[in-house]
């Protein structure tokens, strides 16, 4: 028995957005304190075989809390209860926010840390592929504006927001020497790289996270054409998640007018005169309406 101020963590994790740390914990019971930055989110929803308590409540600031039926604003003194959770929750905040998260199941170190050490893989083989720091945050980005926009579940919107982040975290296991190579690759390279997309898919289910396995699949699709002449599978039309639909059409744009090692950034209107250009093949149509229409809210990013 103790008391326990807010600070006196156990152990602590930083994302970007979103701190996490686990206050107290025993007899499988944890209690975690949660802090998000402003436009973050933390999302919830149902596993397999998992029958535990699971309760939110708002220390301070304000969280959206959206399901496929309802929007209910969260305020400090108010709470949120499942037991278990049996639909996909998310929730965004408003400004800072600051949550206590108690579960009568123990999560913390199996999410935190593994999913954690996904983060710094993802933004790292960006960086290695040339990008900034700052990719990986922008498709997510955009793909979070398309997503809403088609009014997406609850759910899609959830596997969106994380798929759209970790969608070339398969690059780990393509090698360097191809992955940074300043020319033209080879046929038997480009086999190799197209080959991203199913390690991402691999690496993922390994996880053994639902969240993260059930975000594979759109993972592996996000290099796939709307005309059946994309990698790895050659899938068309709506054999393709509208979540990869998403990605696909928003990691080209921001692969055209990113400035990197080896290329100049295209201008975003050229960008957007291309996106369009390819609609219906390379891109899936209602995608590439939506995105067009975002154009104001995506070049003010």
């Amino acid at each position: 028995m103790g008391i326990i101020n807010i600070g006196d963590f156990i152990e602590t994790v930083h994302f970007k957005g979103l701190q996490i740390s686990l206050m107290a914990s025993g007899d499988g019971t944890e209690v975690i304190y949660h802090k998000l930055q402003p436009e973050s989110s933390w999302a919830m929803g149902p596993e397999e075989d998992w029958t535990g308590l699971e309760f939110l409540y708002v220390l301070s600031g304000t969280l959206i809390y959206h399901t496929d039926k309802e929007t209910i604003t969260l305020t400090s003194g108010q709470a949120f209860s499942a037991a278990p959770i049996r639909r996909y929750t998310n929730f965004q905040s408003v400004g800072v926010s600051e949550f206590i998260y108690v579960s009568s199941q123990p999560v913390f170190h199996h999410y935190s840390h593994l999913t954690k050490d996904l983060l710094d893989l993802a933004i790292s083989i960006e960086e290695k592929d040339g990008y900034t720091v700052d990719h990986c945050e922008r498709i997510k980005h955009y793909s979070m504006l398309v997503g809403k926009a088609l009014e997406l579940s609850t759910k899609q919107i959830t596997l969106l927001n994380l798929a759209s982040f970790f969608h070339d975290v398969g690059k780990v296991r393509v090698p360097l020497e191809i992955l940074q190579k300043p020319g033209k690759l080879t046929s038997e390279e480009w086999a190799v790289m197209k080959k991203h997309p199913t390690f991402g898919r691999q690496l993922l289910e390994e996880t053994h996270i639902p969240l993260l396995t059930d975000i594979g699949l759109i993972v592996e699709q996000h290099h796939e054409r709307y005309d059946g002449k994309g990698y790895p599978n050659c899938l068309q039309r709506e054999q393709i998640s509208i979540e990869a639909s998403i990605i696909s059409v928003v990691d080209s744009f921001d692969a055209m007018t990113t400035e990197r090692v080896y290329k100049k950034g295209m201008p975003p209107e050229k960008a957007f005169e291309e996106i369009i250009n390819n609609k219906g093949t390379m891109y899936h149509p209602l995608v590439v309406d939506t995105f067009i229409a975002l154009k104001e809210d995506i070049l003010n990013y």
